[in-house]
């Protein structure tokens, strides 16, 4: 219930984003670069909150049978989030950058706008796919630690593999954002 409530408001926040955006006369540079924003904070919090809930359905099946193993399984679960926190983090430096969190508010031409959207595809595309798969990888992972508590550790790895292409997602776009655009 926790995970519809949350794509609801991450649906509605992102709808009225652009609608103010369209409303208000705002599509131009400035506008352009908060949807891109938006998206990203939007996607990558959506891929992660599909895997925590998938991750954490099966985390609740083994642990009734396994309570010992609560610390791994857990573990497994909280790995596809970080995404969100990754979207989030990118989301919080545009609007900082764009003057919209403190400062001066930036003027931006169209091809800047986009020069932010485009930077932001990285993350937003990496943070929602690896989210997925992520949590494709830790469901599977439930099911080694079932079957042998000792191999949680295996599991974690495995997990966090796919987790390496979010991080570079966020690197991508902290550089383009920081440094590409002028």
């Amino acid at each position: 219930m926790a995970m519809l409530v949350w794509a609801i408001m991450g649906m509605v926040s992102l709808v009225g984003v652009i609608v103010t955006i369209l409303f208000t006369g705002l599509v131009d540079g400035l506008g352009i670069a908060l949807v891109g924003a938006a998206l990203t904070v939007f996607l990558c919090g959506l891929g992660s909150i599909l895997a925590l809930g998938s991750v954490g359905e099966g985390a609740a099946a083994v642990a009734t049978e396994k309570p010992e193993a609560f610390g791994k399984l857990l573990l497994l679960q909280v790995l596809p989030g970080t995404q969100g926190i990754y979207g989030f983090i990118i989301g919080f430096i545009v609007l900082l950058k764009l003057g919209i969190l403190g400062g001066e508010l930036q003027e931006l031409t169209v091809q800047q706008g986009w020069n932010y959207f485009v930077a932001c595809l990285p993350m937003m595309l990496s943070g929602l796919l690896s989210a997925l798969y992520q949590g494709r990888v830790s469901s599977a992972g439930l099911k080694m630690v079932a079957k042998d508590p000792a191999s949680g550790g295996k599991a974690m790895i495995m997990s966090a593999m796919v987790e390496t292409y979010a991080v570079l997602g966020l690197l991508v776009t902290f550089l383009a954002t920081f440094f590409l655009i002028k």
